[in-house]
């Protein structure tokens, strides 16, 4: 997935976003042809020649060293992220052939896991973001309007970012859309920057690319950040505004599969609206039984 041009264009964005006079450059009476930095003031500033970085920019730079990503990051003022990003980029791994997509499974302990968790919403993800298992209270709180057994069939299982972007239910579902949209891009270009040969994760970009606008600009500025865990605000079509806080759990020998569980505070009416949406889809659950 990342060419050459991957660690260009991250670099060249970063630089866009600092102006000389933040970094002690005194603005040049002429007008400037850039926006930001120019290639020569960063190489000045990071204490990196000119050819070498030009040279990285453009992707023909054979390796370079610690001090001198280090000093490239100090220099554009990258976060911790954006700094293994940077590096990631920088030292690619060696061209392989990228393997045939296989079938993504959960393990059966990972299953009785969900299923024990029946007071917590919770969900099995891949590293694409695809929806691999839910339990009963997971799928509630996020899809409701999809079958329970969708994570189970490959060519319609849900993807938590694609649904982000495309799907309106899913979508009304976040109170502060536009901030949980920015942390899915930023987070899959990190996915994205590990696994440049992951062939359905370069497919599941060029779909969100090319079907929505507000998707492919901020993929095009290239931001990065991991998310671990945080608070979601949230706007159930059942129950109401609800706060949850999550957890990302990783799954060991799983590539990548972790387990995503929602909690909200104790004595709020958060938890007493999961509460209620429990009761309400396990009502809606016995009647379907019982027809």
């Amino acid at each position: 997935m990342h060419a050459p041009s991957e660690l260009g264009d991250f670099l060249k964005s970063r630089r866009a976003e600092l102006r000389p006079e933040d970094v002690g450059i005194s603005p040049h009476p002429t007008r400037r042809r850039v926006t930001g930095l120019r290639r020569e003031e960063l190489a000045m500033l990071a204490g990196v020649s000119i050819t070498h970085y030009t040279r990285l920019e453009q992707g023909r730079a054979i390796s370079a060293s610690d001090g001198v990503l280090d000093a490239i990051a100090r220099t554009l003022r990258l976060t911790e992220d954006e700094t293994a990003h940077l590096k990631t980029l920088a030292r690619p791994a060696g061209a392989s052939r990228p393997a045939p997509p296989r079938v993504e499974r959960v393990g059966a302990s990972a299953r009785q896991l969900l299923a024990a968790m029946s007071d917590v919403p919770a969900l099995v993800l891949d590293r694409r973001n695809d929806v691999l298992a839910w339990n009963r209270l997971g799928r509630a709180l996020l899809a409701g309007h999809l079958p329970p057994d969708s994570p189970d069939k490959q060519a319609v299982r849900p993807n938590v970012t694609r649904m982000l972007f495309l799907d309106e239910h899913y979508r009304e579902l976040y109170t502060n859309w536009d901030e949980e949209a920015q942390l899915a891009v930023a987070s899959l270009r990190l996915v994205a920057g590990r696994h440049p040969d992951d062939r359905r994760l370069a497919e599941l970009v060029g779909q969100l690319t090319v079907q929505c606008d507000e998707f492919a600009s901020r993929w095009a500025r290239h931001p990065v950040r991991t998310c671990t865990s945080g608070v979601k605000q949230l706007r159930h079509p059942l129950v109401g505004a609800m706060e949850v806080s999550f957890e990302n759990l990783v799954i060991p020998g799983s590539s990548g599969q972790r387990l995503i569980a929602y909690t909200a505070e104790p004595g709020s009416p958060s938890e007493a609206a999961l509460r209620l949406l429990g009761s309400l889809t396990a009502e809606t659950e016995d009647t379907s039984a019982t027809v």
